[in-house]
C-alpha cells in the first residue's frame, strides 16, 4: 500500500469559515491509466472514517474499503477508468488534521485547526485532481459523507464533472442523524482522559470513543439485520454483573475495540460536525429556488437502501428530484438491502449490479 501512496501539497489553501492550510498535504491513491485527453477520471470522496485506499493495487497489497468494487473487470472499471481517492482532508489517515503538527508551532493542532467544512473537503481533493492536469471529471461518486462531499463540489464547481453517484447520502442531515453524531462527540468530549484534546497515547479517551463507536454503530445497521444476526438463543450468561449477555452486545464491542486506537478523536469530532454543518440548501437563492440550478450534471445515479436509518430514502429521492428539474438525467434506485447505511459497503450484489451498469453506458 505504501508505495502507491501520493502526496498533493496543500500550500495557502482557504477554507470556508476561515484560516488557511500551509504546508499542508493530501495523501490519495489511483487506479488505472488516465486516458491522452484526461477525459476517463473518476473521484470518488469516502465516508467519515474511510481512508484513501478503497482498494488493493496487486494480490500482494491489503484488501481496500471498498474492495469489491473498484479494478479490472469489477463495476468501476479499473480497465476503462482512471480513479482517484483520496483521505478527507481533516483525518488522521495520512492527510492533513488536527493530530498533524502545526508547521509554524511543530505542535499538534488540535482545536486550533480550522472549522472544517464538507466544501473544504471537496475542494482540497478537486484541487489535487486539476494538479494532474484534470479539468472536468467523467464522474464524482460518493457514500454517505462522501455522497454530501460530492454535493458540495458540485454547488462549488457546477461544471467539474460530467455525471455523478450519490449513495446513501443526502442535501443535508435529519435531526435524528445529528442528534446521534451529537451524542457521539459528546461522548468523546466528557471522557475523563479527553483533557481538552491534550490526550496521550497511554491515556486516551477509550471510553468516550468506545460510545462513540457504538452509536455510530447502531445507525450504521438495521434492526432486521441484527433480528437475523443475533438470535436470542445465542444468550449468554456474562461472567461479571451487567456484563455481555446478549450476542449484539458482543458485536458492539468487538468493533468498538477494533476502532479506538485507528482513529484521532478530535479529528472524527471535526469531521462528525462538518456533516452536520452541510446544507445543499445553503446554495438556494430563495427558500424555492433549487440549489443545483446552476450544476451542469449530464446525469446522475442516486442510490440509497430502505433500511437506512441514517440518511432516509426521502433523501435520495430529493436529491433525484432536484436534479431532475436541472435536465440532468437522474436515476433513483433504493435496494432492499438489509443492511442499512453500510449497505454499500458490503451488499456487493446490489451495489456492484447498479454501479456497473450505470457506468458502462457512459461515454469517455
Amino acid at each position: 500500500m505504501a508505495n502507491h501512496l501520493k502526496i498533493f501539497h496543500l500550500n495557502g489553501f482557504q477554507m470556508r469559515h476561515g484560516g488557511e492550510i500551509n504546508q499542508g498535504i493530501l495523501a490519495y491513491e489511483t487506479w488505472g491509466q488516465l486516458n491522452e485527453d484526461q477525459s476517463n477520471a473518476i473521484l470518488i470522496l469516502t465516508g467519515l472514517s474511510a481512508d484513501s485506499h478503497a482498494a488493493s493495487h496487486s494480490e500482494r497489497d491489503t484488501a481496500g474499503w471498498w474492495e469489491y468494487m473498484i479494478g479490472p473487470g469489477k463495476a468501476i472499471d479499473t480497465d476503462k477508468w482512471f480513479v482517484f481517492c483520496a483521505s478527507s482532508l481533516g483525518s488522521c489517515k495520512g492527510s492533513t488534521g488536527p493530530c498533524s503538527p502545526n508547521p509554524y508551532t511543530k505542535q499538534a493542532y488540535k482545536f486550533t485547526f480550522p472549522d472544517l467544512t464538507l466544501e473544504d473537503i471537496a475542494n482540497s481533493a478537486f484541487s489535487a485532481i486539476q494538479s494532474l492536469g484534470i479539468s472536468q471529471l467523467a464522474c464524482v461518486i460518493g457514500p454517505s459523507m462522501g455522497g454530501m462531499s460530492s454535493l458540495a463540489l458540485i454547488l462549488q464547481h457546477p461544471q467539474c464533472t460530467r455525471h455523478m453517484i450519490n449513495i446513501a447520502s443526502g442535501c443535508h442531515s435529519e435531526p435524528l442523524s445529528t442528534a446521534i453524531r451529537s451524542l457521539q462527540r459528546e461522548a468523546i468530549l466528557l471522557d475523563e482522559n479527553f483533557n481538552n484534546g491534550n490526550y496521550s497515547s497511554d491515556e486516551w479517551p477509550t471510553k468516550g470513543m468506545k460510545q462513540a463507536r457504538k452509536l455510530g454503530m447502531l445507525s450504521y445497521r438495521s434492526g432486521l439485520e441484527w433480528k437475523d444476526r443475533f438470535p436470542r438463543k445465542l444468550r449468554q450468561r456474562p461472567h461479571k454483573p451487567f456484563g455481555i449477555e446478549f450476542p449484539v452486545e458482543s458485536y458492539l464491542e468487538y468493533h468498538a475495540e477494533n476502532f479506538i486506537h485507528k482513529f484521532d478523536p478530535v479529528s472524527y469530532i471535526y469531521l462528525s460536525r462538518a456533516m452536520d454543518w452541510f446544507d445543499a440548501f445553503d446554495y438556494a437563492k430563495t427558500d424555492r429556488c433549487n440549489p443545483f440550478k446552476n450544476v451542469e450534471l449530464q446525469s446522475a445515479l442516486v442510490m440509497g437502501a430502505k433500511t437506512d436509518l441514517l440518511f432516509p430514502t426521502h433523501q435520495q429521492k430529493e436529491i433525484a428530484e432536484l436534479l431532475s428539474k436541472t435536465g440532468c438525467n437522474s436515476t433513483l434506485k433504493i435496494t432492499d438491502s438489509i443492511q442499512g447505511h453500510d449497505a454499500f459497503l458490503v451488499d456487493e450484489e446490489n451495489y456492484s449490479a447498479e454501479i456497473a451498469e450505470y457506468l458502462n453506458q457512459l461515454e469517455i
